[in-house]
């Protein structure tokens, strides 16, 4: 199991520029998870990576470089953090 968690803290990083990437081509964008899952990651292979994806966009939020917000519904919309504009390394 720990070997599991290597690999996907080791791979946090690629989502999260992935993630990053996408925001500065498109600055007005905002999703759910299963839209980010869906629409804005779906050529790099993370569609089968939900969870991977999640931790990362977690990360992002608690960085400040994401904000979060609950939807009446349940979901969660994430949006680019207008006060820290993404760097992408």
């Amino acid at each position: 199991m720990s070997h599991q968690r290597t690999n996907d803290e080791a791979d946090r990083p690629e989502v999260e520029r992935a993630v990053l990437a996408y925001l500065e081509r498109h600055p007005d964008a905002a999703d759910t998870l299963d839209g980010i899952v869906s629409w804005w990651l779906p050529q790099q292979r993370y569609e089968i990576e939900r969870q991977r994806i999640e931790q990362a966009l977690g990360h992002l939020v608690a960085l400040g470089r994401l904000r979060c917000d609950r939807l009446p519904g349940g979901d969660v919309l994430y949006a680019l953090n207008r006060s820290d504009p993404p760097a992408v390394h």
